[in-house]
């Protein structure tokens, strides 16, 4: 295996992550919003966001097939609420 595919593997994997945890993240946040393929987009900024946030933190909390969703849908909620609060406005 070599690093070009092992990368785009990782970066498919993220995405994928990602999105799931947008969906979800929509799913869990009051009515409203955008919709599906906007909570998608949301949760893989939102994963960015986790990751970052959840990375500042001495704890490997971002890494596994349990803890990324989870950091994942974490950012993508504080993402969504912050698109939320901004369109009231």
């Amino acid at each position: 295996m070599n690093v070009t595919s092992l990368v785009v593997g990782l970066l498919l994997a993220f995405l994928l992550i990602g999105a799931f945890a947008g969906v979800v993240a929509g799913r869990l946040m009051p009515r409203g919003g955008p919709g599906l393929s906007g909570r998608m987009a949301i949760g893989i900024l939102g994963a960015f966001i986790g990751g970052f946030l959840f990375g500042l933190v001495p704890a490997d909390l971002e890494v596994g097939l349990v803890g990324a969703p989870i950091t994942a849908a974490i950012g993508a909620a504080l993402l969504l609420f912050a698109v939320a609060k901004i369109k009231k406005h």
